[in-house]
């Protein structure tokens, strides 16, 4: 695991990608499979991983979360960034904080809390947990009413958010008053699109967002960094044409669920079988496993030509 200083351009050198978490029938990390699919993305042209929702983080013990830290930075290559997944709520961002300060990390992403909130508690949360752990947070935003613009701008400016992971849904990503306003405050270089490949294209073209993050690139990291290469060459025909690539399994992660299909598409593509689903999630409906399937075998088949 990389280890050394953070650096702002990081964030528009690589996709950002987010992995499932493969585990064993009793639910324990499953060492083996996890280090499989990580040497996949890496071998693709990867240099960050971030653990979250697609890790189902949020069902994450305290207890199992140390582990995991172990697993992650032993996994992962010299010169990849990891970047895990605090919160989302506030006693379970301190607990982990004390696990995480003194150790090679260098940010935690807050995962986003849905109700009981304010703007001004999620940003006391943000300091207090940033006092401890010694590390700046990356933001995942979903909603415009989780902290305003001006209160982020100022924790940018203190150093406790290093970026932020951008995920509000707008009928038409083109018009989002709210996205250009906090790359006005913070700029384009602190934010990365957070919601896959299927807003990717207006973010990175129109807003000039740094990077984006993937969940159907650690199937085919290849096209996903290829992608990304065509957005900042400005090369808009070729990054249509992969992005259509990415479109049916991101299409069924829509219609059916978002973290329970990429989990089942790793491992139904043969890339790494990540075992089972930590409750209170499970599996896809089994009357929609040959649909994903076949996407994720053809996805993986489209990624040797890159």
């Amino acid at each position: 695991m990389n280890t050394s200083p953070l650096q702002i351009d990081e964030f528009s050198a690589s996709v950002l990608a987010v992995p499932p978490l493969a585990r064993q029938p009793d639910l324990t990390l499953d060492v083996v499979q996890n280090r499989k699919l990580i040497r996949h993305i890496e071998a693709g042209g990867f240099r960050t991983l971030l653990y979250g929702g697609n890790a189902n983080l949020y069902h994450t013990s305290t207890r199992e979360y140390g582990q995991l830290l172990d697993m992650l930075a032993t996994s992962a290559a010299d010169t990849t960034r990891v970047i895990p997944a605090i919160g989302p709520d506030f006693g379970k961002m301190m607990d982990q904080a004390l696990l995480l300060r003194n150790t090679g990390y260098r940010t935690a992403m807050v995962l986003p809390m849905q109700g009981f909130t304010t703007p001004e508690g999620v940003a006391e949360g943000i300091s207090r947990f940033v006092d401890v752990a010694g590390i700046p947070v990356t933001l995942y935003i979903k909603s415009e009413q989780y902290i305003d613009i001006d209160t982020l701008g100022r924790l940018v400016d203190e150093g406790r958010i290093a970026a932020v992971k951008y995920a509000i849904v707008r009928d038409d990503p083109a018009q989002d008053p709210f996205l250009q306003a906090l790359v006005q405050r913070i700029t384009a270089a602190r934010v990365v699109s957070g919601m896959g490949e299927r807003p990717t294209l207006v973010h990175l073209a129109q807003f000039g967002l740094a990077s984006f993050t993937t969940g159907s690139g650690c199937i085919a990291p290849k096209a996903c960094m290829a992608l990304l290469r065509a957005l900042k060459q400005k090369d808009m025909p070729r990054a249509q044409a992969i992005y259509d690539l990415f479109m049916p399994l991101e299409t069924l992660r829509d219609s059916i669920s978002l973290i329970r299909v990429l989990h089942d598409a790793v491992t139904f593509s043969g890339v790494a079988d990540m075992g089972s689903h930590l409750p209170l999630l499970s599996a896809s409906p089994a009357n929609r496993h040959a649909d994903i399937q076949a996407v994720a075998r053809t996805l993986l088949a489209c990624d040797q030509n890159f």
